[in-house]
């Protein structure tokens, strides 16, 4: 992957923390600025703090961690370690949680990603208070001293973690299955293969083998065709596809067809029910869930239950309603009853399981239950303001909606990212879902030119 040339720009927090280019944007004394900031709004008084594979991720977690200590508190290095497994740290010991990492970006790119006392990302009330005291403080130069940093890190709080994750499932769950895992050269890459291993299955791991630069570099979960070349070369029954720092997973059958999260909700969230483990009968979804996974889920006695994009939404939506099971297609699935934020580690064990526990491959059990509706997806670039675009068009988009009936779905939502409006169609037709977008798309621009 080549570098590419990137202006300067403010930050803003996202669906998912911050996120940019290392070196131009996301520097040091910004870094340290942010730490400082969140320090006293984190509701804790020490913060475990890891980070993913990237060249960038020592320096700028020394920064946070500076920054961190600035404001009071205890910093506990985990060091390289998923995300998943530095929330579950918070969530054991009570306290606050930070990870330095750009997730699915390319190298070049990295973040922060925040979580207040146990293990919970910030909610959009506490980003907001962090927003406005990292916006009112000036960038902060200088290495102060840190109390409780060391250069070894905090390795009994990530065997805990993984602990947990293989526990979730019944000893030799996995015995026998012949699984491809792509780490993505990312936090996962020494981590994920010994773990399904404990559970029995024969693995062969791809991508694991970091450099700083080479995360996400055409492979993991935003490139899963590798993972597909090697499932179906070295006839495994799956594989499993992990994100740079190892929050969300895609899945590969044995016959190299592409599962995504909505698949892997399906598998699972039809499991549990069946063995009343499903709380209120729901799952959670954001509003780009596919119709085919609506359906699997209806045709099983299950709610849907709907959020905005955002894994953040989702456990909301799951602590408000004391529910236990969501998820987005991008492989970000939450258990509540046995994690605080998306693991794709988790994720791949638990759909192996409930698959087996079906009698059947992954692949197969997925095929059994989805029949996906084809999705059209358009990225409109707009100049005006995208909520407002989104208000002009409605009417149109309530026509589409209507001509579609239950046969299909129309969404269109201004990002929360992007200089762009999202145009989304799904149809079982879809040469009829194809002309709809366009008309969609037509009506954005059209009003963004008036």
């Amino acid at each position: 992957m080549e570098e590419p040339e990137v202006p300067p720009a403010g930050l803003r927090f996202g669906t998912d923390g911050i996120r940019g280019r290392a070196g131009t944007r996301i520097v040091d004394p910004v870094v340290r600025a942010l730490g400082r900031a969140a320090a006293g709004l984190l509701d804790s008084d020490r913060v475990f703090l890891g980070r993913d594979t990237r060249e960038s991720g020592p320096g700028l977690a020394r920064a946070l961690a500076e920054g961190l200590a600035a404001g009071g508190l205890d910093v506990v290095q985990m060091g390289v370690v998923p995300t998943p497994a530095v929330a579950h740290a918070a969530a054991v010991e009570g306290v606050a949680a930070a990870v330095v990492t750009a997730s699915h970006n390319p190298w070049w790119d990295n973040g922060v990603k925040l979580f207040s006392a146990g293990g919970l990302k910030l909610d959009d009330a506490h980003q907001a208070a962090v927003q406005e005291a990292w916006d009112a403080l000036p960038e902060l130069e200088g290495s102060p001293e840190l109390d409780g940093w060391s250069d070894d890190p905090a390795t009994g709080a990530a065997r805990r973690w993984l602990d947990a994750v293989v526990g979730s499932v019944r000893p030799s769950a996995l015995a026998g299955l012949a699984v491809v895992v792509d780490c993505a050269n990312g936090a996962t890459s020494a981590i994920a293969g010994s773990a399904l291993e404990r559970l029995g299955a024969d693995v062969t791991v791809i991508h694991s083998d970091p450099d700083g630069r080479n995360i996400n570099d055409g492979c993991g979960s935003t490139h899963p065709a590798a993972l597909q070349a090697a499932v179906t070369a070295s006839g495994a029954d799956a594989g499993l596809a992990f994100d740079g720092d190892g929050d969300r997973v895609l899945a590969v059958g044995h016959d190299g067809s592409l599962i995504d999260g909505d698949d892997l909700l399906a598998v699972i969230g039809v499991d549990r029910h069946q063995r009343g483990l499903l709380p209120g009968s729901t799952v959670v979804v954001t509003v780009m869930a596919n119709l085919g996974l609506r359906r699997a889920l209806a045709d099983h006695g299950i709610a849907v239950r709907e959020t905005a994009v955002g894994d953040r939404y989702i456990l909301e939506a799951l602590e408000a309603d004391g529910l236990t099971l969501g998820g987005e297609q991008s492989g970000h699935v939450i258990f509540r009853d046995l994690a605080t934020t998306g693991d794709g580690l988790l994720t791949g064990i638990q759909a192996l399981d409930a698959a087996r526990r079906a009698g059947c491959s992954l692949g197969d059990r997925v095929a059994e239950l989805v029949v996906r509706a084809p999705q059209v997806l358009h990225s409109v670039p707009v100049v005006r303001d995208g909520e407002a675009l989104v208000d002009l068009v409605a009417v149109e988009v309530a026509t589409a909606a209507a001509g579609l009936g239950d046969l299909g779905r129309v969404l269109v939502r201004a990002s929360g990212t992007e200089p762009v409006v999202r145009v989304m169609v799904e149809a079982f037709d879809m040469e009829r879902a194809s002309e709809v977008a366009d008309r969609l798309v037509e009506a954005v621009e059209r009003a963004d030119r008036t």
